[in-house]
């Protein structure tokens, strides 16, 4: 489409402006390692918690959560767990608190915290940088197919989808190494500002614009029901095609779906957060109150305005180009409603917002993924095993090029893949399937040693990466079996496991299988390695041995009491984030009853968790330095991190 020169200029001047604050803020990032990646921990936690906000709110997922939302109506809430959205609430109860207490720099880092500097250690550490580069490659492929898709319907210049994103992302990539974590931080406040006036605009329109009669009409009964029973119940007349696309999702029987999604969802957030920019924004922070509090910040202003965009745009494809989707035929690419419904409804400069907002939700995630990367292969290898005694100006150049390089193998890697939803599925249900295993035990069980999580994470990631390919061939031998025994059924138990979250529990069982024989045919940890980690870290679980050494030398020492809390709360937080997506797609179909049953909710659950989680916090963090001015004046002191 052609876009007016008033929505261009918009667009211009955010790109620039973005450029000129990389600029800005480069003096102060570039003075050493910890500044660059951590903003030398002097960031508040409620800027480093809508940084991470910001970095969620990418283009990718919100043209993948359109799709669903159109597809599966209220019911598409649900698959967002797939990730799965409530691990921010694991990271606010009290994930954040325990990983920031570590205070590392790197996720590979940690490493030592918890096994030491043995062999076993140093494998274990050269491990998870080598998931955090595949999960990075994995992010910016996903990263470049959605802004390749979106720019390729605004941009001038008649483009491939692949030219724009690697346009695109070589613009974000030049600020982001310019101005490390202080360049991404600042400019995604901004961002994330830009993009919440737009999306709240767009959500407006959409309640202006679309009566609840005109929706209903072009959606099918139960698309408005937010719970659901075995099997989804959709059916679509207006836009036959989706029923097809609903059986390839392999989403049929909804409630089988939902458990397996359950299931690995609280697996995942129990095993912390994977090693990218979410774990990056928890180790900047200033301490583990901090940490908390900006984990809590991502929900409260993320999902709102989020999910007033994603129903706005929904529903004005829906109610006005109902006949165009449906002219598409076998051709229907449900992916690019975004672009379809930003094109049609949304007036002169309302649109160059909208549009510079939603490049910024691409650059966030971008920058936040580029920033994170470099610090595992500078930081973790050529620290650690190269030239551990360099100027600190040298890897900070060093930086440069990393970030360069990943954004290259990323951007090769996003031209051969098919679909946002294609990568969403391997991401969450393969790549994080192989993480899993040995990242919760090495939490809660004290025998759980180096080598274990060695060897469970090389079968994890094998087997996320060889089962994608294997499966194909040997989920047709089971055709036989499924058709004598589910009848009627038979496709769409055949279509269920074919689904990447059926890989799952093969991937997190082989994974297991060399957790635990890695690990009892060799020795524990240091028992002064599990001695600092217990005292510092302070975690739950299966620490009984390491506590009984540990209150013999400190008779004062206290265990973490706070398990069963921890649950409770985890569960009323879980309601809690789920008020604020449902309250805006109530909103937006003014289905205003259910509006004012969601706030009593909301209302309820904040009191709940005032008196139970924010009231037992730990203390602050004392901080006896300004934050940075940003002109690049060298600084009085360093930030005091609590252990």
């Amino acid at each position: 489409m052609q876009l007016h020169w008033i929505d261009i200029g918009i667009i211009i001047l955010y790109l620039l402006a973005t450029i000129f604050v990389g600029f800005w803020v480069s003096k102060r990032a570039s003075k050493d390692m910890k500044s660059y990646f951590l903003g030398g921990n002097k960031l508040p936690w409620y800027m480093l918690g809508v940084s991470n906000a910001s970095g969620m709110f990418d283009i990718s997922g919100t043209m993948w959560l359109v799709y669903i939302t159109a597809t599966y109506g209220m019911k598409g809430i649900w698959l967002p767990w797939l990730w799965p959205v409530f691990n921010q609430i694991f990271l606010m109860v009290y994930m954040s608190i325990w990983l920031r207490r570590s205070n590392v720099m790197t996720g590979a880092e940690w490493i030592q915290t918890r096994f030491g500097k043995g062999p076993g250690a140093t494998a274990s550490h050269i491990i998870v940088v080598v998931f955090a580069m595949v999960g990075v490659i994995g992010f910016l492929a996903y990263a470049a197919k959605g802004i390749g898709k979106f720019a390729g319907e605004f941009l001038p210049g008649h483009l491939s989808d692949d030219t724009y994103a690697w346009i695109l992302m070589g613009i974000t990539t030049f600020y982001v190494v310019k101005g490390g974590m202080f360049s991404v931080v600042f400019t995604e406040v901004v961002q994330f500002c830009i993009l919440t006036v737009a999306s709240i605009a767009i959500g407006i329109i959409a309640m202006i614009k679309v009566a609840p009669d005109l929706l209903n009409r072009v959606v099918p009964s139960g698309w408005h029901d937010l719970f659901f029973g075995w099997n989804l119940g959709l059916n679509w007349t207006t836009i036959p095609e989706i029923n097809n696309r609903i059986v390839s999702d392999g989403y049929s029987f909804f409630g089988i779906f939902f458990m397996m999604m359950l299931f690995k969802g609280i697996l995942i957030s129990a095993a912390g957060p994977a090693p990218n920019y979410d774990m990056q924004r928890v180790l900047a922070t200033k301490g583990p109150r901090e940490a908390a509090l900006m984990s809590s910040t991502v929900n409260v202003v993320l999902f709102f305005p989020r999910y007033m965009l994603i129903m706005g745009l929904t529903v004005l494809a829906l109610a006005f180009y109902t006949p165009e989707l449906a002219a598409m035929g076998k051709d229907l690419d449900v992916e690019k409603i975004l672009p379809l419904a930003l094109g049609k409804f949304v007036p002169v400069g309302i649109l160059g917002l909208t549009i510079a907002g939603l490049i910024a939700a691409f650059m966030s995630n971008f920058a936040a993924t580029v920033n994170a990367a470099p610090a595992y292969l500078v930081n973790d290898i050529y620290k650690r095993y190269i030239n551990p005694h360099a100027p600190a100006k040298r890897y900070v150049w060093l930086s440069y090029l990393a970030s360069f390089g990943v954004v290259v193998v990323g951007l090769t890697f996003g031209l051969f893949t098919q679909s946002i939803n294609s990568i969403v599925q391997w991401i969450v249900s393969g790549l994080w399937g192989g993480y899993t295993a040995s990242n919760v035990l090495k939490w809660y069980w004290w025998r759980f040693n180096s080598w274990g999580y060695f060897w469970g994470m090389v079968t994890g990631i094998a087997a996320s990466l060889g089962l994608p390919l294997i499966m194909p061939h040997i989920i047709p031998h089971l055709q036989p079996f499924v058709e004598s025994h589910f009848g009627n059924d038979a496709a769409n138990v055949m279509v269920l496991l074919g689904h990447p979250i059926t890989s799952f529990p093969l991937i997190l069982g082989l994974s297991i299988v060399g957790c635990l024989l890695a690990t009892f045919l060799t020795s524990p940890e240091e028992e002064e390695v599990l001695k600092d980690f217990y005292r510092r870290v302070r975690p739950w679980g299966f620490w009984g041995p390491v506590l009984a050494k540990v209150v013999k030398e400190d008779p004062g020492f206290k265990r973490n009491p706070d398990f069963f809390r921890d649950m409770f709360n985890i569960v009323v937080g879980t309601i809690w984030q789920t008020c604020f997506i449902v309250l805006a797609m109530f909103l937006v179909t003014r289905r205003f009853r259910n509006v004012a049953i969601t706030l009593v909710v909301l209302t309820i659950t904040c009191f709940i968790l005032k008196k139970t989680w924010y009231d037992r916090l730990p203390a602050p963090t004392p901080d006896p330095d300004p934050v940075p001015d940003l002109q690049g004046q060298p600084e009085t002191g360093a930030a005091t991190a609590a252990s």
